[in-house]
């Protein structure tokens, strides 16, 4: 099965140089016990941590780290990362173990963990400032949702 990532790209605004990179953080380990996007992952959750982090200083430079750290938890935690996912129709690109020849329902989990591997992979092919920007661009509505 061959799958078109063109219009991931599109979404996230950026064409991955090294392709196999994308697709390692999009396969779940049904898919391939050895290499899969579970490491990906790992880096992306500590990627989207910091750069989220570091948006909530800016914003908020008078705020107690108390109030700064329940924002933060909101922003990276994994319903927010399903939701960022879906907007993304991230479903569409994860390859899972299939049964008979059909595609098994992607759960909830294993969607969330893939947005937080395709982040990884935008790091370490294009570098922190274009995952900045990515970063920054897919969470804009709940960024501003946090400042209420």
């Amino acid at each position: 099965m061959k799958i078109d990532y063109s219009n991931l790209e599109k979404k996230i605004k950026i064409i991955f140089k090294n392709k196999s990179l994308l697709i390692e953080s999009l396969t779940h380990k049904s898919f391939n016990k050895s290499k899969n996007n579970e490491k990906i992952e790992f880096l992306g959750d500590r990627v989207l941590g910091l750069i989220i982090a570091k948006k909530l200083l800016e914003i908020y430079p008078n705020e107690k780290e108390g109030i700064l750290d329940k924002k933060f938890a909101s922003l990276v935690n994994k319903k927010t990362c399903l939701e960022i996912a879906k907007t993304i129709d991230l479903q569409k690109y994860i390859l899972t173990l299939t049964t008979n020849g059909k595609k098994k329902t992607i759960e909830d989990k294993v969607l969330a963990d893939a947005c937080e591997a395709l982040i990884g992979a935008i790091y370490l092919d294009k570098g922190f400032a274009v995952t900045d920007k990515v970063i920054l661009d897919l969470w804009s509505k709940k960024i501003k949702d946090s400042i209420i």
